[in-house]
């Protein structure tokens, strides 16, 4: 059928609605259309009628609509950009190159000028932005450089322009306008140039991008999507978890992630958090901030309403089904990352702009808004606890930098920490996500301890660290055992907490050494005691009260390592990402004891380190593994050599090296000078005569 009758059919049926079934259809050939099209005229007749068609836009599926629509304009842009590269390998180079030709002779800048005067009053600006965008993308997008420089120009300008008076019609309650805004930009804005960027009108922008991606079905919905997970969840005759596949709630999981803004929420993420540093109105990054969080406390309260939340990352495979495990929690946490990193990404250049902002930074805005930040970490942190940290950058910028900026207010500090304090506190919760919760509170507090009053510190860090002291059981959770170490390590060594430390220092020395090493880590343990060594040692306050602990100490410490076992010990690793694990060599309880001891040198009065000397290098000879031994030796030459000492304990250091036998005792044995080497056709020394 020749291309002008087949025009007037298509008309024909966009005018009526018909079964949404044939929408596909039709904008597929409405696609070749525009490619074989010859007249102007009838490429602005055929656009104009695509925008207001009442048979795509009567009963509209949502984006799914706007991105078919959108579509025609990119693949009829790319099929002449490939039609154009065909050309011009198999003609010789036309007269003026820089007016490409599309089939029939109409030059390319024409036949756009032709498509894009069809976006015309017959449909809502938004409309509009899917011919620009669609054309952009087609004849720009993935390298291909299907437009002059003059065009490429003038089409960037018209979708800037077209973008700001949609976003116009978006305020009135436009939704789908909204969405389409959104979708567009995502496609476009990495091929805009800074200067066309700039003509956006970000004020208006940020909340559209907002509320489109966290608030609208087309993005995370307010979280609901987790709403009726939990009526499908069923219990199987041995007693695990099924989540069939076949489910509502597991179709609605695949649907949401295939929808085409939340499939994209990388570059969308970026994309607000461009506009949240370019927006004139700072308040707006402000609501921004809040808005995350309200999203993000939504979503930890439909997780805990559903019985997914009731089993550790550790315990799934006890619990749940084969099925489960493979097919329907996959996508599920496929989701919930998408949300923790798209947060984050937003959260980071919040925080950015706060750092260069006069409003953001004053006292009345800045407590508030970097703890909204740290209540949507909170609240993400059952994502955050399972995928780890380690690797990402922007979640360990947003994180420090707010707990910094929040500990030069005291009073908000201190609100913050109560408002997210355990909710049992003195006991360990039954439930994994309240665990979850105690983790985070733990690792946020002990940033905390200089600026809070040491009753805070008592009764509010030491209180929640307690019973995870003395715990022992799985490894499982070795990462909140060590953060509760890592708590009580940090009240301890805050200068106002000095009374507080003699009232705490027994108990928790004694939590300590029944801990280790089944329960607490080598590297967390050797922590622990050189931070003990360092708040009971002179010049810290409590030597002044309680001078004997510092001795106390490497004698408790001297004795157990006389006694321990010199088998290599199994440590406890995490089995979650949250923890890096442990990269060092294999060592036995005993060796581990001594290089507690040595790591505890640089700290003792002298009169102690003249003591301890000796003892180290008895130590270090009792250990009976050759390389473990040789591990313990480096470490004494590194405290000796590396600066770690001052020069009183230094010079204390070389003059039992080098004139009182300790090289000779380390490396050879205290007895080294009696198995040596003799002058042939000596006596052997008799018992009880002096060396000299």
């Amino acid at each position: 059928m020749p291309a002008d009758r087949l025009l007037g059919t298509l008309l024909r049926s966009l005018q009526t609605y018909t079964d949404q079934q044939d929408t596909p259809r039709l904008l597929s050939t409405a696609s070749s259309l525009l490619t074989t099209l010859t007249n102007p005229l009838n490429l602005t007749l055929l656009t104009s009628h695509l925008l207001a068609a009442p048979a795509i836009w009567d009963r509209p599926e949502g984006l799914g609509t706007c991105l078919r629509v959108m579509s025609v304009f990119h693949s009829a842009a790319a099929t002449l950009v490939r039609e154009g590269e065909i050309q011009e390998k198999d003609k010789p180079q036309p007269l003026y190159p820089d007016t490409p030709q599309i089939g029939g002779g109409m030059p390319r800048e024409e036949w756009v000028k032709a498509v894009v005067k069809g976006a015309d009053d017959r449909s809502q600006r938004w409309k509009h932005l899917m011919v620009l965008g669609g054309l952009f993308v087609g004849f720009e997008g993935q390298d291909r450089e299907g437009l002059t420089r003059s065009m490429r120009r003038t089409l960037e300008d018209a979708l800037a322009r077209a973008t700001n008076l949609a976003i116009v019609e978006a305020r009135n309650g436009d939704e789908l306008g909204a969405h389409c805004i959104t979708l567009v930009l995502n496609h476009t804005f990495p091929l805009l140039s800074d200067a066309d960027r700039a003509k956006l009108d970000y004020d208006g922008l940020l909340p559209v991008l907002v509320g489109t991606a966290y608030y609208s079905l087309e993005g995370f919905q307010s979280a609901y999507f987790l709403a009726s997970i939990g009526m499908h969840i069923k219990t199987t005759e041995d007693q695990k978890f099924d989540w069939p596949s076949n489910s509502a709630s597991a179709r609605q999981i695949a649907r949401v992630v295939s929808r085409p803004l939340v499939a994209s929420m990388g570059p969308l993420s970026r994309l607000i958090a461009h506009a949240a540093e370019q927006v004139r109105d700072s308040l707006l990054v402000q609501t921004l901030v809040d808005d995350i969080a309200g999203f993000t406390r939504s979503l930890l309260t439909q997780w805990r309403q559903i019985g997914l939340s009731e089993v550790d990352a550790s315990e799934e495979a006890q619990y749940f089904t084969a099925d489960t495990l493979r097919t329907t929690l996959p996508p599920l946490w496929k989701l919930l990352r998408s949300t923790l990193f798209a947060s984050v990404i937003i959260l980071r250049a919040a925080i950015g702009r706060l750092l260069g902002d006069r409003l953001l930074s004053s006292d009345a805005v800045a407590p508030v808004m970097v703890s909204q930040s740290l209540h949507a970490l909170r609240n993400l942190y059952f994502i955050s606890s399972r995928t780890g940290t380690h690797s990402f950058t922007q979640y360990t910028f947003v994180c420090l930098t707010a707990i910094d900026i929040l500990s030069t207010y005291a009073i908000h500090a201190d609100a913050f920490l109560k408002s997210i304090r355990p909710v049992g506190l003195g006991q360990i919760p039954e439930n994994a996500l309240d665990r979850c919760l105690d983790l985070y509170f733990l690792n946020t507090a002990e940033h905390f301890t200089l600026v809070l009053t040491p009753t805070v510190n008592e009764e509010l860090l030491v209180a929640a660290a307690a019973p995870y002291l003395a715990a022992g059981g799985s490894n499982d959770l070795l990462p909140i055992f060590e953060a509760a170490h890592s708590v009580i390590l940090s009240v301890l060594s805050a200068p106002q907490s000095a009374e507080l430390t003699a009232k705490h220092l027994p108990f928790y020395v004694d939590a300590l050494f029944s801990v280790f090493p089944h329960n607490l880590s080598p590297r967390q343990f050797r922590l622990a005691f050189k931070t003990l060594m360092r708040v009971t040692a002179p010049p810290a306050p409590l030597s002044a009260t309680q001078p004997d602990l510092p001795g106390a100490l490497m004698e408790l410490v001297h004795h157990r390592a006389l006694s321990a076992p010199a088998t290599p010990l199994n440590t406890p690793q995490p089995t979650t990402p949250m923890t890096q694990p442990d990269d060092s060599p294999p060592l036995s309880e005993q060796a581990v004891l001594v290089l507690t001891f040595l790591d505890a040198l640089p700290f003792l009065p002298l009169d102690l380190l003249d003591e301890s000397l000796p003892m180290s290098a008895n130590l270090i000879n009792r250990v009976s593994d050759v390389s473990m031994r040789k591990i313990c030796q480096e470490r004494l030459w590194e405290i000796l050599i590396s600066g770690e000492m001052d020069p009183e304990r230094s010079q204390m250091c070389v003059t039992w090296w080098n004139t009182h036998g300790g090289r000779d005792a380390v490396f050879l044995g205290q007895g080294a000078d009696e198995n040596g080497p003799f002058m042939s056709g000596a006596l052997p020394m008799q018992e009880g005569q002096s060396k000299l």
